[in-house]
């Protein structure tokens, strides 16, 4: 089992590989397992510290229970216990979870990364309840929460944090939904029984106050300034890590036309900007506005310079 202090640097969020077919819906088996042997390996091999697969980026929401269990098992026989390895069992309801975590628990991987099942609301104490639930099913894996209140439609505050800790499984959380004040206040609950991984452009501040990681979907671009980001706030320079996260943000596309678009869009990103191939999206996501497409090029063509900015020189030299 893992510990808080076993999750922390950069912790790259996995696309769900796909085969070139995948985005005809009459396909019943779209992992595609040499792209993902590819690009994870090299996503470990270039320094990531912690995986997670089948978040909203990783489309765990368009795959079959067949292709959820291909993806789980090869992802944990490519990473082979490097790095930890999260794999997203999230869905609307608890048994299902349950029967993911099922298929988990046969495998490699150190976890899961889990959302309060979502559709109707949910209330705090049921949400509480899910993740008791879950360590008492499965005492072996280890339990990162998917904390997406836009998603998973609840918001946990800081004091459910008082019981969900007394939950051994429960070692890490992935966050970017909390005011500093309220991140502040939740370190003093969790501090040394959970980590939490904050989003890429919260960490320069969020280490201030206790956050030993991050997650992103961005690094799957080329995970360089990521890289950079993570050695700047491990060396203590604190003015060179705003000083990449500026450069991270600047990247990012304000007022998206909406949530599914700002996630989904993304693999597209990925694909263009080849450190990976991902393959094509799935359905229903297969009709792509061309302005939708257009911004996703200019964002690639960003991201190469700051790429080419933060690479060491022994990469670029490959």
């Amino acid at each position: 089992m893992l510990s808080a202090k076993d999750i922390s640097g950069l912790m790259a969020m996995m696309p769900a590989f796909a085969t070139d077919d995948a985005a005809d819906y009459r396909k019943t088996s779209t992992i595609g397992v040499d792209k993902m042997r590819v690009g994870l390996d090299r996503m470990i091999r270039d320094g990531a510290n912690v995986i997670s697969t089948t978040g909203s980026f990783g489309e765990f929401h368009t795959l079959l229970t067949d292709e959820f269990r291909t993806l789980a098992h090869e992802a944990a026989s490519i990473v082979d216990k490097r790095v930890p390895l999260f794999i997203g069992a999230t869905s609307i309801n608890t048994r299902e979870v349950m029967e993911k975590c099922r298929i988990v628990s046969e495998t490699r991987a150190d976890g899961v990364l889990i959302g309060v099942p979502f559709y109707f609301p949910s209330t705090i104490e049921n949400a509480v309840r899910f993740f008791k639930d879950v360590g008492e099913a499965f005492p072996k894996l280890n339990i990162m929460i998917y904390h997406n209140p836009a998603l998973h439609n609840v918001k946990l505050p800081v004091e459910a944090f008082k019981e969900i800790t007394k939950n051994p499984a429960v070692v890490a959380m992935k966050d970017s939904h909390r005011s500093a004040d309220e991140f502040k206040a939740l370190m003093k609950v969790i501090s040394g029984k959970m980590n939490v991984m904050v989003n890429q452009n919260q960490f320069a501040e969020y280490a201030a106050y206790g956050a030993t990681g991050f997650w992103s979907i961005d690094a799957w671009m080329g995970p360089w300034p990521q890289f950079a980001l993570r050695d700047a706030i491990r060396a203590g320079d604190i003015a060179r890590a705003e000083s990449i996260t500026a450069d991270l943000r600047a990247q990012r596309e304000e007022g998206a036309p909406n949530l599914s678009w700002r996630e989904t869009a993304s693999k597209i990103a990925v694909r263009m900007a080849g450190y990976v191939d991902p393959g094509p999206l799935r359905p229903p996501f297969v009709e792509i506005p061309d302005d939708i497409v257009a911004k996703q090029s200019a964002r690639v063509a960003y991201w190469n310079t700051i790429c080419d900015k933060y690479r060491p020189k022994a990469a670029a030299a490959e």
